[in-house]
C-alpha cells in the first residue's frame, strides 16, 4: 500500500481513490420506512413555520449543519433556497426553546407518494437532551399524516457519528450506499475554514 494518493482519480471499488486536495469525499448512506412505527403519539411540540424566511433558515442551518460541514445549502443563492423553501410542498419548521432556534425539521413532499426528510438537526448544546427523539416522533407523525409509499432519509460520513444509528432506531431501515464527491465548501467560502471535522488540504 503507498503512503499517498496518486493522480489517478478513477474510482476503485476494491481499495483507494484519490480525492483532489480542492475536494471532500464522504459515503452515504440511504435509509427509508415504509410505514410508521408503533408508538405512543408525541407531545406537542413548539415549533414555528420558516416559510421562506431566509435569514432565519440560514441562521438556524448554519447553526446546526457547520459543525458537520453541511453545504448542501450553504452555497445557495437567495433565488435558489427561495424557490425550495417557498414550494408549498416543503416544509420547514424551527424548535423553538425560549426564544431561540434549536433545532430544524423540514420535509419535502414534492415527489408524488414519498416524504423526504431533507434536513433535521439541533444546535450542538441541545445534542443529547432527548429533543432529537421528540422532534423524530414529530417528522414521523407529519410525514405518514397523509398516505404514502415510503418516508426516507440519507446521511453521510461528515454528519455525527450516531446519525446511521439513530435513524435506525427511529424505525428506518437502511437501503443503499453511495459516495459524494464534492468542492471543499471552505475553500468555495460557503462555509468557514474552520468548519466541520474534515483537516484542509489545500487553499
Amino acid at each position: 500500500m503507498s503512503d499517498a494518493p496518486t493522480d489517478d482519480l478513477r474510482l476503485r471499488l476494491d481499495g483507494y481513490t484519490p480525492i483532489p486536495p480542492t475536494h471532500v469525499a464522504a459515503v452515504v448512506t440511504y435509509l427509508e420506512m415504509t410505514a410508521p412505527p408503533a408508538r405512543p403519539s408525541p407531545e406537542p411540540l413548539p415549533l414555528a413555520p420558516i416559510g421562506a424566511d431566509l435569514a432565519r433558515y440560514r441562521a438556524l442551518y448554519a447553526a446546526i449543519g457547520t459543525p458537520w460541514l453541511w453545504f448542501g445549502r450553504a452555497g445557495m443563492t437567495d433565488e435558489a433556497l427561495t424557490a425550495i423553501l417557498g414550494d408549498p410542498a416543503v416544509e420547514a419548521l424551527a424548535l423553538t426553546e425560549g426564544g431561540r432556534d434549536i433545532g430544524l425539521l423540514e420535509l419535502d413532499r414534492r415527489t408524488p407518494g414519498e416524504v423526504n426528510l431533507a434536513y433535521f438537526g439541533l444546535v450542538p448544546e441541545a445534542v443529547g437532551s432527548g429533543r432529537g427523539r421528540r422532534l423524530m416522533d414529530e417528522a414521523i407523525r407529519r410525514a405518514f399524516a397523509r398516505p404514502i409509499g415510503r418516508f426516507w432519509v440519507h446521511t453521510c460520513t461528515l454528519d455525527h457519528p450516531g446519525a446511521v444509528a439513530f435513524y435506525q432506531r427511529s424505525g428506518f431501515r437502511p437501503y443503499a450506499r453511495a459516495i459524494e464527491v464534492a468542492p471543499d465548501p471552505r475553500l468555495t467560502g460557503a462555509l468557514p475554514r474552520e468548519a466541520g471535522q474534515v483537516p484542509l488540504l489545500a487553499g
